[in-house]
């Protein structure tokens, strides 16, 4: 890829973001407030939490407000639009998987910028039910049949990262004593990655492995 195709690509998917961002802000005018909240980043956002909850005759209403590519800092410019804007009774939150997937990012750095998304909503929701969700596995052998560069490279590195971030995002939501919930059974092989037959293209799931995680949560939606 050359640098003049990488930065119209680049370019795309932050218009792509601005975009979405610009919808919420017109969406949130309309929210019904003190409802359920699923944010994060495409990971939540590809959750079809809409079909499943029809599926499963639950009528909550729950509204996503997932950006796909989002990073932590990028949730942090994005608080109202994301988070506050709706004033929800409880929050679903899975961030950080795109984090991890820099080479430069720490732990550490992780765990900083969380931070300040949980200070953010302790101070402005203190009544608020926050749930930190576990990272989802990932398939490396699925990342390396994908087209576009460092898919591979991308995959085996949160998979080596994801059971210290965990850790890491389990101490710090009983720091804030908020929830830490894995809801991740059934989703992988014995090797611990996510199932071939789940598995889009190494980092995002197929529906029917959202459906496994619904079973997992459910009991925190009611």
């Amino acid at each position: 890829m050359g640098t003049n195709e990488g930065n119209f690509i680049n370019e795309f998917f932050q218009k792509e973001k601005m975009d979405k961002l610009k919808r919420y802000r017109h969406l949130n005018r309309y929210v019904k407030k003190g409802q359920i909240l699923f944010t994060g980043s495409s990971l939540m956002e590809q959750f079809p939490i809409g079909e499943i909850l029809l599926n499963h005759d639950m009528h909550v209403t729950i509204y996503n407000r997932g950006i796909g590519g989002y990073t932590i800092p990028e949730m942090l410019n994005s608080m109202n639009e994301q988070i506050l804007d709706l004033e929800p009774s409880k929050i679903f939150i899975n961030i950080g998987t795109n984090d991890i997937s820099n080479p430069e990012e720490t732990t550490e750095k992780l765990i900083s910028d969380y931070r300040q998304v949980l200070l953010q909503i302790k101070e402005k929701l203190p009544e608020t039910k926050v749930y930190m969700m576990a990272y989802y596995p990932v398939n490396v052998s699925v990342a390396a049949k994908q087209p576009w560069p460092h898919a591979k490279e991308a995959a085996q590195l949160r998979l080596e990262r994801l059971a210290g971030c965990n850790e890491a995002v389990e101490r710090l939501a009983k720091e804030f004593n908020y929830d830490y919930i894995d809801v991740n059974e059934g989703l992988t092989a014995s090797d611990g990655q996510t199932k071939e037959e789940f598995s889009i293209d190494g980092i995002h799931m197929w529906s029917d492995a959202y459906e496994i995680v619904f079973e997992n949560m459910k009991k925190y939606l009611i």
